[in-house]
């Protein structure tokens, strides 16, 4: 079947994509979504049932539609979970969330498009259609589309060794994919626990950890040893910021930023004010500032840009001042079986080599970036022509609509939400961001219809 949408993937930016072409597409429209997720639009962040697990945005920004931004505080009030705006709600209602707003969508069967969820992954594409896409489903089903959504976002990122060589027994105490929880039964209360990464995931294992009761020791290895910072429990008004007066040039850039924090009392009040601005001033930024932002300035960007809730951060730090938690910075070179698993690492601005030794080596190292080389659909659909990687290898190359260059006029129109788009905004992995995205891509899809 030749549909008039099809969204592939199953994220977030999938759903958001999903909930936006239902309201705008007429009812004689259809769209199709593909994906082999069974939590399709919760992800592995919506999806967990850990209480601690908090959202980093405050709830008063987590509405799916940007033109009722209080949708989501009103859902938690409806069902009892009463937060403030500046509250930061768990993941898990976020999720349901997520599930109740699109089932409400879907409920409403009069005067809606047509939906279809497919239960399969794509894993190939022909161009045998006119005006149409189609691809190639691993059931071995085949479906088509007049415009399409490319909404694969990024998985886990691999741990920075290799494996193989190490005993079953040594790799069943190695954890790739900490989300799947079940690996803190196995844990003894007093093990010692060597994290690798030192971001958002690495603090929401840790407090996982502490809720089941482990009383061990959890060191904690990344490059840099920098760990994200807390929001205010008091916030500051955001910072007035005029972007078109930011130099481009990333040490002037700095310098600037520098001073308004100093100027503001704190440094979150401009954060907060570059906030919404921040695709603005990467679409300002030439190729080669932007190269030195992500070689040099990444690090502290992520640590000061995605921050934790006050009362998870201090829970966190209450651990790291007991001696219970401790933070390296340090290049991992070899990990051997010693009785204990050893990690070898060279500590930052040092020569001389040092070990950890642990009975459990934990990948929290993060997500991987989106790009063709993740996806063997995207790197056929690169072979054909359809797609290209951007300059920067972060995504597709996209314009300012989210539309891949050349797929125009009667044939498919090819687009992009999500992760994949980030070498054009760069700040949109963030449910803000991405819901503006979705709804702009949806009204393109529906002019196309009328």
């Amino acid at each position: 079947m030749i549909y008039d949408a099809v969204v592939v993937g199953s994220g977030f930016s999938a759903i958001s994509t999903v909930c936006n072409l239902v309201e705008l597409l007429p009812e004689t429209a259809s769209i199709a979504i593909v994906g082999d997720d069974p939590g399709f639009g919760r992800g592995t962040a919506y999806r967990t049932e850990f209480y601690l697990h908090r959202l980093n945005v405050p709830a008063g920004r987590m509405s799916l539609f940007p033109d009722r931004p209080n949708a989501f505080v009103e859902w938690l009030r409806e069902r009892k979970r009463p937060l403030d705006a500046g509250d930061f709600a768990s993941r898990q209602d976020y999720g349901l969330y997520i599930r109740d707003s699109l089932a409400a969508l879907l409920r409403n069967r009069k005067g809606r498009c047509r939906v279809d969820f497919i239960k399969a992954k794509a894993t190939g594409c022909v161009e045998r259609y006119a005006s149409a896409l189609g691809f190639l489903l691993d059931n071995g089903n085949e479906i088509a589309g007049r415009s399409i959504v490319l909404c694969l976002g990024v998985g886990n990122a691999q741990l920075p060794f290799d494996v193989s060589r190490l005993s079953a027994g040594a790799r069943s105490h190695i954890i790739e994919n900490p989300w799947r929880l079940s690996w803190l039964r196995r844990v003894g209360k007093i093990d010692t626990i060597c994290i690798l990464g030192s971001g958002l995931t690495m603090i929401d294992q840790v407090l996982a950890l502490s809720a089941h009761g482990f009383m061990g020791k959890i060191v904690v290895l990344s490059r840099r040893g920098l760990v994200p910072l807390d929001h205010a429990s008091h916030a500051k008004p955001a910072a007035e910021i005029d972007v078109g007066a930011l130099p481009t040039r990333m040490s002037e850039l700095l310098h600037v930023l520098r001073r308004k924090s100093k100027d503001a009392g704190d440094w979150r009040s401009v954060m907060d004010g570059l906030r919404p601005k921040t695709q603005a001033l990467w679409s300002r930024l030439p190729e080669l500032e932007r190269r030195r932002f992500l070689r040099h300035a990444l690090p502290w960007w992520n640590v000061h840009r995605h921050r934790v809730a006050p009362d998870v951060f201090r829970r966190f730090e209450t651990m790291m001042q007991s001696g219970q938690v401790s933070v390296r910075a340090g290049y991992l070179q070899n990990v051997e079986e010693a009785g204990a698993l050893a990690l070898h690492y060279r500590p930052r601005g040092g020569s001389l080599a040092a070990w950890i030794e642990a009975d459990w080596i934990v990948n929290c190292t993060g997500m991987e970036r989106a790009g063709i080389a993740h996806s063997p659909l995207l790197q056929e659909m690169q072979r054909k022509g359809l797609i290209n990687a951007d300059p920067l290898r972060l995504g597709l190359t996209v314009d300012a609509r989210s539309r891949v260059p050349g797929s125009s006029g009667n044939d498919a129109v090819i687009y992009a939400v999500g992760a994949l788009t980030a070498g054009q905004f760069w700040e949109i992995t963030a449910v803000p961001d991405i819901r503006v995205q979705a709804r702009n891509v949806a009204q393109a899809i529906a002019g196309r219809l009328r």
